[in-house]
């Protein structure tokens, strides 16, 4: 395994939010771990064995680019204070999510939508009825979540709404 294919891993690894990965193959073993862990170990910390080395001589130990990761976490980090600022609408109930009326009529909401207290969002279908999702605050509609015809659950993220 070279060096260009631990770094992929290494950027998989910290995008999935696996706290540790641990990779065994014929001659290498990788441990790769991105979060603190009860061993202290360094955030972004891999460990390289070669298996037949293992008993004879200590372990190679390489660096990993830790600036990928912070530079994920810092946009991470971006996104939810942009997204603070916004009001979560979120699912009533469990059911199928649908962004129209009817197949052949206009989205209640797009993005840039001015909703009022009151306004259909959106309809959720459970258990054969249609049920008219209402918005609870007045504001602009700045994303929408969910995909039309997907089933959503209790409490699922459906739009962000800017109150001001």
């Amino acid at each position: 395994m070279d060096i260009k294919e631990i770094q992929s891993l290494i950027k998989f690894v910290a995008k999935s939010g696996a706290s540790e990965v641990k990779l065994e193959m014929e001659d290498l073993k990788i441990t790769i771990r991105t979060g603190t862990h009860s061993s202290g170990s360094e955030p972004g910390f891999i460990q390289q064995i070669p298996l037949g080395q293992a008993q004879m001589a200590p372990a190679q130990q390489v660096q990993a680019e830790v600036p990928v990761v912070a530079a994920a976490q810092t946009t991470a980090e971006k996104a939810e204070d942009e997204e603070s600022k916004y009001i979560t609408i979120k699912s009533p109930i469990i059911g199928t999510f649908y962004r129209k009326p009817g197949p052949d009529k206009p989205s209640f909401v797009e993005i840039g939508t001015e909703i009022a207290k009151g306004d259909v969002l959106c309809v959720i279908e459970a258990m054969k009825l249609f049920n008219d999702i209402e918005s609870e605050v007045s504001g602009k509609i700045v994303k929408v979540l969910v995909d039309d015809s997907s089933p959503v659950e209790f409490d699922q993220p459906l739009f962000l709404v800017d109150p001001s």
